[in-house]
């Protein structure tokens, strides 16, 4: 009989062996996280192992979560084989965030109805609790910073005490909201890699870097409060974002115009003013044929912070790190790769007449997931070519960077269609989900080309 108590109780008590990195070499604790893979995946089930199995699983031949977590730690290790106080952070909310959530959250749900009424249900996900991503959080941060404290002293040089308590509550916090995403996204994926690249940015934060941008950073905070404010008021009147799109977009703005400077702020709204006129853009046939934006093309918070979220990363680690240039250019990079992706798909969507899978190159109906259209696929290139031009323009990056963010830009479509084609419709992942990775693979590949 499967226990899903016990199994959280093995994924919580699974942690404790991060105490470990700080006596390990990095490719001694890589090492054992391989024997931990291999051994979840062949001599667990022939010790008793299978009561960990959930129905799922059974039917699936093997425990998906219970091989992706050893896994999950390996690429950690792997990644960041110089701070593993980071793999030890990440691994820690991994273990007893995601592992106390489940269990508190499963407890509340089990309370009378009176009880269950004060304790609630996240509005955005009926399966998530209030006190489950509560204690996700709480229980997440706290094992976060023990842990990070207690391997920091292996780390050469030891990170500043402000990092191992700061950057690992604000990695819990980001895990925590990414957790409660109603996809089907196993949390062995999500969590840590969320964790991880919080802790990673700001690792790279310097306080000489700071000192360096702090006035003209909090010179720009009205400005950006002005600005944002107004820009979020009209797009709300104008019907271009939901009431949540307008607020998510006030705080990714006053971050990118704070971090970045006016001129990422113009890119961003020009990027914005591209999506929002294509989205109107041949929308009769798209409501004939269902494939309209929802909200009568209304933009929400998830939209606003999968286009934008890495955009606004990149801006506080402009601000923030001794990366300015490079951190710019992820910048550009994902806001062209965001604001392409939705020219090409609107184009598609109004007036593609040759739409394919980009993983069989069959024909299918526009709108499908994953599909690509001749049509859209040049009107997104040529988007990423415009706003690549409006970064150079606003002195964002040199002229020389164009291609490199179209090519980034492009790559990160491609890799978002070839997502879409296979895990959008299983519900793995959703709309949202699948711009971020667009934008976060675009930022990824500029940043590697250049």
């Amino acid at each position: 009989m499967h226990s899903e108590r016990a199994r959280q109780w093995v994924h919580i008590g699974s942690g404790l062996f991060a105490l470990l990195l700080r006596i390990l070499a990095w490719w001694q604790a890589a090492a054992l996280a391989a024997f931990a893979l291999v051994f979840n995946a062949l001599a667990l089930p022939r010790v008793g192992g299978r009561r960990l199995y959930r129905p799922v699983d059974e039917a699936r031949g093997f425990p998906l979560g219970i091989l992706l977590y050893p896994l999950a730690v390996l690429l950690l290790v792997l990644l960041f084989p110089s701070r593993l106080d980071i793999v030890a952070a990440a691994w820690a909310i991994l273990a007893f965030g995601d592992g106390f959530a489940t269990l508190i959250g499963r407890a509340a749900s089990h309370r009378t109805a009176a009880a269950a009424a004060r304790t609630g249900h996240l509005p955005w996900n009926a399966d998530k609790t209030i006190a489950g991503t509560a204690a996700f959080i709480i229980c997440g941060a706290l094992g976060a910073i023990a842990f990070a404290w207690w391997v920091s002293a292996a780390v050469v040089p030891r990170p500043p005490l402000a990092f191992t308590i700061l950057a690992p509550l604000a990695a819990a916090i980001a895990a925590g909201f990414v957790e409660t995403i109603p996809v089907r996204l196993d949390d062995n994926i999500s969590v840590p890699a969320t964790a991880a690249a919080v802790l990673w940015i700001a690792s790279l934060m310097d306080v000489a870097a700071w000192q360096a941008s702090r006035h003209a950073v909090l010179s720009a905070v009205p400005w950006g409060v002005a600005v944002n404010a107004a820009t979020a008021w009209f797009g709300y009147r104008a019907k271009t974002v939901s009431r949540s799109g307008a607020l998510a977009g006030f705080c990714v703005g006053l971050l990118i115009y704070a971090g970045g400077g006016a001129g990422a702020w113009i890119l961003l709204f020009v990027t914005f003013l591209a999506a929002s006129i294509t989205s109107r853009l041949g929308l009769q046939r798209k409501m004939v044929l269902g494939i309209a934006e929802e909200r009568g093309g209304r933009r929400g918070a998830g939209n606003a912070i999968a286009n934008c979220g890495v955009a606004a990363a990149a801006a506080v680690a402009a601000a923030a790190t001794p990366y300015g240039g490079t951190a710019l250019l992820a910048l550009v990079a994902s806001l062209a790769a965001g604001g392409s992706d939705t020219v090409a798909s609107e184009i598609g969507k109004a007036w593609g007449r040759s739409t394919f899978l980009i993983t069989s190159f069959g024909r299918v109906q526009a709108g499908t997931p994953g599909a690509m259209s001749l049509e859209g696929t040049a009107a997104g290139m040529i988007a990423a070519f415009g706003l690549a031009a409006v970064g150079v323009a606003a002195a964002l990056i040199p002229a020389s960077a164009t291609i490199t963010v179209v090519v980034a830009a492009t790559a990160g479509a491609v890799v978002e269609s070839a997502l879409g084609a296979t895990l959008e419709a299983p519900g793995i992942l959703n709309n949202d989900l699948l711009n971020f990775i667009n934008t976060s693979v675009a930022a990824a590949v500029a940043l590697w080309l250049a």
